[in-house]
């Protein structure tokens, strides 16, 4: 069995034991579209978005799946409503990323309501609330700030400025014991760690440095 088949098994038991995870479905999804199984990463990508809905990324690699099948209408519907979603989000790099895909595709590109993308500054409003950049945020721009950055460097900096303290305690207490788990991390080991990191990143959809 090749790395990339063993860690597709690894995402499909994540995602079978606990099917409402959707960093197990995500990811699953993406391992689907690298080993050139779309019919696969369209079910894992729709099921991310049931769980997640405003998770616009996943807009993105589902129209790229469909294209792949030659589902072209399908794929222009969901670029367009990804599109939507992303901008209203302040999401600009999925969103940008499927204007230019329906653009190629000659269709037309739903308006921006939004020139530019609100800029967190960390310093959220009188309530305590934020703009939460997190692609699977439910809550958007009530959602509340964490009280002091979570860890002591540039990424916990990061993460204060950009992350709810929704989003950050469901990483921590939920999905980080499952990537753990289901992974067999060992965190002692270097390898183990930048696994766990880049699990991280990716679930709170932040660019990895």
């Amino acid at each position: 069995m090749s790395d990339l088949e063993n860690r597709i098994a690894q995402f499909q038991k994540m995602a079978n034991d606990d099917p409402d995870n959707e960093l197990g479905h995500y990811r699953l999804g993406q391992l689907y579209m690298e080993n050139k199984q779309f019919e696969e990463a369209v079910a894992s990508f729709n099921r991310t978005l049931i769980l997640s809905p405003q998770f616009s990324k996943v807009f993105q690699l589902l129209g790229n799946s469909l294209l792949s099948l030659d589902k072209k209408a399908e794929a222009v519907t969901t670029l367009q409503k990804g599109f939507q979603i992303a901008d209203e989000r302040g999401d600009n790099m999925p969103r940008d990323e499927m204007a230019r895909m329906l653009k190629e595709l000659g269709e037309p590109v739903p308006e921006s309501k939004k020139s530019v993308a609100p800029i967190s500054t960390g310093a959220g409003d009188a309530m305590g609330n934020m703009q939460c950049t997190r692609p699977g945020c439910m809550v958007g721009s009530k959602a509340r700030k964490l009280p002091a950055p979570p860890l002591k460097d540039e990424l916990g900096k990061r993460i204060f400025e950009a992350i709810c303290a929704d989003c950050w305690s469901e990483w921590v207490k939920n999905y980080s014991i499952k990537v753990i788990n289901e992974l067999r991390l060992d965190l002692s080991s270097e390898r183990g760690q930048a696994e766990y990191d880049k699990y991280m990143h990716e679930f709170l959809g932040l660019t990895q440095e």
